[in-house]
């Protein structure tokens, strides 16, 4: 047999093993999902963040915080209009590239997402009303638009991570003779595992909002802005970024402790277990699974079971235990989980190292190693969520949805297309973050030169000395106007 026939017979194994749409939904799901997530963070922290800003500003007659807090709403609707876009995108993947799962559980699952979606709308009518708010409502009564996009943003996220956790704990509905019967949608939407899963996403999402925003005026501050406008949009997302990074690592205990109960190979994966132990855990640093082994790794014993099973006599469950089907890819997992429990505590230090050294009268804002730090630390805290979002559903596989449909399962027989539809997905996605950055940088450049209300860079005005005559009448028409407006004036006084 030659080597053509041979590679005929691969490829016939693999057809016969996955769906030809399994890799396309994987790669289409990872882009969208992963990019998407971001903007989620800031739709669920950005509002509340702004609240406190303007309220500052209400509260202690404070100019400062309400031009943070009015330019925060104006770039936090630059955010909100891409991730409209995004969020628009997954709407349609779903079904799309996964019509094995939504064929079958759809009804289970429409009840999250139809409140996730009137969510959405209702925060994109406070959001405006807060935009345009300005100089146009009762002080108060503005400020309080904010509460609904906080709300709405926390309802929204809830639901999506419902459906997350439901993917990874089902329940709510039986299946008899192959029919998906006795479904319970309340169910799926208030299981336990949501409102533990949501805690973690949750203080995830105030720690990138939070790290984000402070690391631009971190930044401004390394070029010599050390004013007080600089120094008070630094510290009060910085505030928020603190207290979520305390809160998490206990969110993520409780998160994690029942793990060994409901997804035992996923905790063998994390904590890199090849093999049942006699005794406690060793925490396993680095490494690499080859061959159902563990090599090259550092171990410090005890501490797996201790912070997997609060005990320090009782295994994790190895991986010795499942058969090779059954097991999540163990090195990427293991790697995404140890990327954000690590990147995760580095910010933690940090933040408890600043709030003691301000207890001893030490101003860390002063200090280029530490700036230098936070203008990277929004990228950090990034990288911790996404590796933590990389870390659970890898280490679901090969289960989309847990214990009942395996991802070969709910992925469609048919390729092209969805090559074609992920490469317009890159060159959107990409278009995207270029039009964002260059947005916000523009904004920030007219702040930077005294611009208010932020006018749009064209118009007839700027056009009038070279365009079209129409253009160039409709501005001499203003011109005169206004100095007719001006002597009128003159006159009168």
């Amino acid at each position: 047999m030659d080597a053509t026939q041979l590679l005929a017979q691969a490829s016939d194994v693999v057809a016969a093993a996955d769906p030809a749409g399994l890799m396309p939904a994987r790669q289409q799901m990872a882009l969208s999902l992963g990019w998407h997530i971001i903007l989620a963070c800031f739709g669920v922290a950005f509002p509340a963040i702004i609240f406190v800003m303007h309220l500052r500003g209400i509260r202690k007659n404070d100019p400062v915080a309400l031009d943070l807090a009015k330019r925060w709403g104006k770039a936090s609707a630059v955010l909100f209009a891409i991730g409209a876009v995004s969020g628009t995108v997954l709407s349609f993947e779903m079904g799309l590239l996964w019509p094995g799962l939504m064929g079958t559980f759809g009804d289970v699952l429409g009840l999250p997402f139809a409140f996730e979606g009137l969510a959405f709308f209702l925060e994109a009518i406070f959001l405006g009303i807060y935009l345009y708010g300005w100089g146009k409502m009762p002080p108060k009564l503005h400020l309080l638009m904010v509460l609904p996009m906080a709300i709405t943003g926390v309802i929204g996220t809830y639901c999506v991570l419902a459906v997350n956790a439901w993917m990874n704990a089902p329940t709510g509905f039986d299946i008899v003779n192959g029919e998906v019967v006795n479904i319970e949608p309340w169910a799926v939407l208030f299981n336990q595992h949501a409102f533990l899963a949501f805690a973690h996403m949750w203080l995830a999402a105030y720690m990138v909002a939070g790290f984000s925003i402070a690391a631009v005026y971190a930044v401004g501050m390394l070029k010599g802005r050390r004013d007080r406008y600089h120094r008070l949009g630094f510290m009060v997302p910085f505030a928020f970024a603190t207290i979520a990074a305390l809160a998490q690592p206990f969110a993520g205990h409780f998160l994690g402790h029942d793990l060994a109960e409901r997804q035992p190979a996923k905790l063998a994966a994390f904590e890199f277990a090849d093999e049942t132990a006699d005794g406690a855990t060793p925490l396993t640093i680095g490494g690499i699974y080859i061959d159902g082994e563990v090599r090259w790794a550092i171990e410090i014993p005890y501490l797996s079971s201790v912070a997997a099973l609060n005990s320090f006599t009782e295994p994790v469950p190895g991986l010795d235990q499942f058969p090779e089907e059954d097991e999540p890819p163990v090195n990427f997992a293991h790697y995404s989980f140890q990327a954000m429990v690590g990147i995760g505590l580095l910010l933690l230090a940090t933040v408890a190292l600043y709030w003691f050294l301000r207890w001893r009268k030490v101003d860390l804002l002063k200090n280029r190693w530490f700036l230098r730090f936070m203008a990277v630390s929004g990228l950090l805290a990034v990288t911790a969520m996404e590796a933590g979002w990389i870390a659970t559903e890898v280490g679901r596989q090969p289960w989309i949805v847990y214990g009942v449909m395996r991802t070969p399962e709910a992925a469609a027989d048919h390729a092209g297309g969805l090559w074609l539809v992920y490469g317009g997905s890159v060159l959107l996605y990409g278009g995207m973050t270029i039009a964002a950055i260059a947005i916000l940088r523009s904004m920030a450049r007219r702040w930077r030169e005294g611009a208010a209300d932020l006018p749009s860079p064209y118009g007839p005005k700027l056009l009038a000395a070279d365009g079209p005559a129409e253009i160039r009448d409709c501005a001499d028409v203003k011109d005169r106007s206004a100095e007719k407006d001006n002597a009128e004036q003159e006159a009168a006084k």
